[in-house]
């Protein structure tokens, strides 16, 4: 029997928790119990594949290299993406070889830092929606939008710290190394790609690429990366066990398993959010539609229960 191709799309959670500073340690801790998880679906017999966002360290890096006051040049948003890669894909090979090797499974780890192409005329670049760095209050935000030439929205309405910092967020067009992530998958390698949603970059006419100005959305590069290793299986993990209509509402309900219409229905009465759970559910969509198999959407201390159908959000065909 063969063995199911997983790709598994890890939320913002998966490394910071939204009340830590973000420290190294902390960020450790967290991706070690990230881990753990990975660890036990590798043991139930899946290949895998990960992708991780990058908002809040793509956001803090952006800080620093702002704040550094010309003593250092400041590298741009594409280099900051590259560089998030590398950090977040240290730390998770580093954590899941260990659990791995803890539960007697003899994987290689390996990160492939990774480059998606993107369009110059995506229409996000003139109105930005990605979120990225530290939550603010209105008060903070506006001040930084003044002082500072941020875009700033309210990411989370009703919170009073629900305003973030946004830069352009393109669609993904293609995986650049979808070849190199291939040829690790088959030779049995846990691959983590398409960190940040890759880094975003366009196509030269003499067949180069150059970096963008841009942070491409985790879940939607997530199914282009799925895409391109022809996975059976697209599991999307965030902080809710399940997705909800009429979220935070007295009538708010848990959905079990969907299928595309009821999605679309529910994405065009706007019951999800851009901000938060939308595009999950958008990509989960465009995964279903395209593989004709299951995308699940859960969290990430019940994702093996949510693969074994105990719970989770499932949209089928």
């Amino acid at each position: 029997m063969k063995e199911e191709l997983l790709v598994i799309a890890l939320g913002g959670n998966a490394i910071k928790q939204a009340h830590e500073e973000g420290t190294t340690e902390q960020q450790f801790k967290n991706v070690d119990t990230t881990a753990n998880q990975i660890a036990k679906i590798a043991k139930a017999g899946y290949k895998i594949v990960v992708t991780h966002g990058n908002g809040p360290q793509a956001g803090a890096l952006l800080i620093q290299q702002e704040e550094a006051n010309g003593l250092v040049p400041a590298q741009t948003l594409a280099v900051c993406g590259a560089m998030t890669q590398g950090q977040i894909g240290w730390m998770m090979q580093n954590r899941i070889s260990y659990r791995l090797k803890e539960n007697g499974i003899d994987t290689p780890v390996c990160t492939v830092v990774t480059q998606v192409v993107v369009s110059e005329d995506d229409p996000d670049f003139k109105d930005p929606t990605k979120p990225v760095g530290p939550f603010y209050t209105k008060e903070e935000a506006l001040k930084h939008r003044d002082e500072k030439g941020y875009i700033v929205k309210e990411v989370k309405p009703g919170v009073e710290k629900g305003w973030r910092r946004v830069v352009p967020s393109p669609e993904p067009i293609k995986v650049v190394e979808g070849e190199a992530i291939n040829i690790l998958v088959d030779n049995d390698v846990i691959v983590i790609a398409s960190g940040g949603g890759g880094i975003p970059v366009k196509e030269n006419d003499d067949g180069s690429y150059s970096g963008v100005e841009a942070v491409i959305d985790k879940d939607r590069a997530g199914f282009k990366l799925a895409q391109a290793v022809k996975a059976d299986k697209f599991l999307i993990l965030t902080d809710v066990e399940k997705v909800f209509i009429n979220f935070n509402k007295p009538d708010q309900k848990a959905l079990d398993t969907i299928t595309v219409a009821e999605a679309e229905k529910y994405m065009a009465e706007g019951h999800f959010l851009m901000g938060s759970m939308g595009p999950k559910v958008q990509a989960a969509i465009r995964f279903v539609k395209w593989s004709g198999k299951e995308a699940i959407i859960s969290s990430l201390d019940k994702a093996l229960d949510a693969l074994q159908g105990k719970t989770g959000t499932h949209i089928v065909p």
